[in-house]
Order: structure tokens, then sequence, then C-alpha cells
């Protein structure tokens, strides 16, 4: 069966990530867009996204905008692709551009829409101590995370799973997801019901939920507040910005620690300034 043709939007690992997921099920995208090289690291040296790189590893043509604006919709304009999937690009994407192609463009996110409106589901339903979360394919609207569902998918969070283990485990999935949706309803003469669920189906409004922006001040921690929300903090920050707290004018940042009889119990800290050491209270 002939692939579709597509476009690929995006810019960090979790994006480069769902690329190889496609790759291994033989769909390559035709153009890749992904952010600017951008200073990263201790070095502070630019270095290309992950998905740029994975362009230049597999021989994608690959575009930088620094600006999506009537230029670069012209740019595109000229290029022939049917869809676009977009997939933690960075930045929202103008609705001009979002329906140059025929089949418009798609998202995965990481929660069940509309649930978790925003750049940070997964930390978010751990934090609030949901047990369940999922994936959503969206058509995309200009406004973030708004657009009609084409699938989704219910994922169990386990008691004591991190934002970095769920998320590793919605990447397989949404990738997965995606592959599905690919084979289901753009093949080369979609059947007009093929073609009707691919529009998807409205948001309820009346149960949207949003996630701000995680900063690094988050991740700051009172040991005298409720257990259970300090360690739902813990794993929902274990990765970034990780969580923290101040003794004698140093910041403590916790590495690991448990619940146990209802009592949050760090094991191990990296005191300012130096190693990963047991914790003893």
């Amino acid at each position: 069966m002939k692939k579709i043709n597509f476009a690929f939007w995006g810019t960090p690992e979790v994006a480069s990530n769902t690329l190889e997921i496609l790759k291994a099920n033989g769909y390559w995208p035709s153009l890749v867009i992904t952010s600017l090289d951008a200073k990263r690291d201790r070095g502070m040296q630019l270095q290309q996204s992950p998905v740029a790189l994975f362009a230049e590893q597999n021989n994608i043509p690959c575009l930088k905008p620094e600006k999506l604006d009537e230029e670069f919709f012209n740019k595109l304009k000229a290029i022939s692709y049917k869809l676009s999937i977009v997939v933690a690009y960075g930045k929202i994407i103008p609705e001009d551009i979002l329906n140059i192609p025929k089949l418009g463009s798609i998202n995965i996110h990481y929660s069940l829409l509309p649930k978790y409106r925003g750049a940070s589901p997964v930390e978010s339903a751990i934090l609030n101590g949901d047990t369940e979360t999922g994936i959503t394919i969206q058509k995309m609207e200009y406004k973030m995370d708004t657009g009609p569902i084409i699938v989704q998918e219910k994922v169990e969070i386990g008691n004591d799973e991190k934002a970095g283990e769920l998320r590793k485990r919605l990447i397989k999935i949404g990738g997965e997801l995606l592959v599905k949706i690919l084979k289901t309803y753009t093949p080369p003469k979609p059947s007009p019901k093929e073609r009707e669920k691919f529009k998807g189906e409205k948001q309820d409004e009346s149960q949207a939920t949003y996630c701000k922006k995680i900063k690094k001040e988050d991740g700051l921690i009172d040991l005298n507040d409720d257990p259970i929300k300090n360690y739902n903090k813990f794993r929902a920050y274990s990765t970034w910005p990780r969580t923290y707290f101040f003794k004698n004018g140093k910041r403590i940042i916790i590495t690991d620690a448990v619940l146990e009889n209802n009592l949050f119990v760090i094991k191990k800290i990296i005191p300012e300034g130096g190693k990963e050491i047991d914790y003893k209270n």
C-alpha cells in the first residue's frame, strides 16, 4: 500500500522518539520542521534539536524557521504534502499553515483531552494523584489542544511511577496509535466513512482543564506538607526540575524517595555543591 506523504513538526526527544516509531513501521516524513539550533547544556554551544538530528541522519529535508510568517507560509505552500503531524514543536502554529495540507494537521497529546490542555499533562496527572491518563490524537486548531478528537487510548498510572517512566510509555503507545491512525484513515483513496472519522469529534468544553508550563521553582517542597502530596510532587518532577528543599540556606535536591505507611521518606539527596548521599534526617 502506498504510504501517505506527510510533514512532521517537532523539536525535543519526545518527537524524535515518535519519528523512530514511524520509521520502524515504514512511515517516513517527506519534510521535517523543527526549532532553530539553540544553546544547550553547560557548554552553551549551539546544538541541533533531536528532531533535526533525526532528519540529518535519515537524509530528510529539514526546515528551521525563525518565524512562522507569510514568507514561510508561501514556502510550505509550494511543497507537496497531504498531512502535517505535530509532536511538541514548541510554538503555536498559525491556522493558515495548519490548513495547508489537504488532510489538515494532527497532534499527539499526552492526556485524555479535554483534560490537561497545555504544556505539562504528564506531570499534572501525577501531581493530582490520578490513577489513569492516556493519549489523544486530535485534529489541530489555532487554539491549543482544542481540536476535534480522532482517537483516544486510556493508560493506567502506576502507584510509584515517575513522570519520566510514564512519558516513555506514553510515547510508545502514542506512536503506535499514530501508526494505526495512518493505516486506517489515510489510505490513497479513503472511504467516506474513513474520511468522516478522520474529521474527529468535538471536545466537551465543559470538561476542559488546563496545565501550566513547569518552572524551576515549582520543585520547591515543604517537608511539613501532606506526605502524599510531597510524594506525588517528587514523582512528577523527578526528571526536571526535581524536588528540593533548603537547609541552613543550602539547596538540597531529593533524588530518591518512597511513600511508607503514608509517610514521605527521603532516601537519597544531593547537597548543594556536593554528590549524591544517603539522607539522614
